[in-house]
Order: C-alpha cells, then sequence, then structure tokens
C-alpha cells in the first residue's frame, strides 16, 4: 500500500517537474517575442517619422511620389521580414515548451 502512494508522489512530482520547465520555456520565450515586437514597432514608428518629414519637405510633387512610394515599399519589406522573424519565434517557442514532455511521452509510449 506505501509502495503505491510513494509511486503516486514521484509521479505528482515529475509532473509538476515537467510542467515548471515547460512553463518556464513558454515564459522566456513570450518575452523574447514581446521584446523583438516592441523593438519593431519602435523603428517603425521612427521610419514613419522620417518619411514623413521627407514628405513634407519635397519640393515637387514627384519628389513627394518618391518618398511615398520608397517608404512604403520599405515598409512591407520590413513587414514581412518581421513577421516571418515572429513566425519563426514562435515555432522555436513550441518547441521549447513541448521539449520536456519528450522525455514523458517516450516512458508513456514503452
Amino acid at each position: 500500500m506505501m509502495n503505491g502512494f510513494d509511486d503516486m508522489q514521484k509521479l505528482s512530482k515529475d509532473s509538476m517537474d515537467v510542467m515548471m520547465q515547460s512553463f518556464g520555456a513558454m515564459t522566456k520565450g513570450m518575452q523574447a517575442i514581446a521584446t523583438e515586437v516592441a523593438d519593431y514597432q519602435k523603428k517603425s514608428f521612427e521610419e514613419s517619422s522620417a518619411a514623413l518629414e521627407k514628405l513634407v519637405a519635397a519640393k515637387s510633387l514627384d519628389k513627394a511620389f518618391e518618398a511615398q512610394s520608397d517608404y512604403v515599399k520599405g515598409a512591407y519589406e520590413s513587414f514581412v521580414g518581421e513577421a516571418t522573424k515572429i513566425g519563426e519565434m514562435y515555432s522555436e517557442l513550441a518547441k521549447e515548451a513541448y521539449k520536456p514532455y519528450e522525455g514523458v511521452m517516450a516512458k508513456v509510449g514503452k
């Protein structure tokens, strides 16, 4: 009877340890993503402010269209690059959060 209780306690402790490792990886990954998004927002704001200054300083309509076109092209490329990077970060986050469960799943499979 006591052996079953000890086994149950060990299983419970092991499960909690695995869950805490996964939670730690999830927290670390989410912090990295939040930092990346904040940095991108700051960079994007600075670039749009600079583009607006260029647009206001344009002496002709052609120069204004050129400034706007350059800004839109750069903003699009920047967005696509950042979206790709964030997607990769989420993928890595999922892998890291699942990693502690790999050992448990291997034991269950046997």
